[in-house]
C-alpha cells in the first residue's frame, strides 16, 4: 500500500539561528502510483465539477491536506 504523505529529516546545523523544523514533508498526487490509465474510468458528472476538483477523474483527486493536523 502506499501513502502520498512523505516523510524526511532534513540536516539541522548546530549554527542555525532559528529553531529547526525536525521532521519535513510533503504529498504526491495519486497519479503517481497508477502504472496506467485504465479505460471506463468513472469521471466526474459536470464540467463545473471537474473544474471544481482540477481532474476529469475522482480517482485521481487529492485535497493534499496538512499531514500535521
Amino acid at each position: 500500500m502506499f501513502t502520498q504523505f512523505k516523510y524526511w529529516r532534513p540536516y539541522i546545523s548546530p549554527f542555525d539561528p532559528c529553531k529547526p523544523i525536525e521532521v519535513k514533508s510533503y504529498s504526491t498526487p495519486p497519479q503517481l502510483y497508477i502504472g496506467f490509465q485504465p479505460p471506463g474510468l468513472p469521471q466526474f458528472q459536470t464540467a463545473k465539477e471537474a473544474l471544481k476538483f482540477g481532474t476529469l477523474w475522482p480517482q485521481f483527486f487529492s485535497p493534499y491536506p496538512n499531514p500535521e493536523r
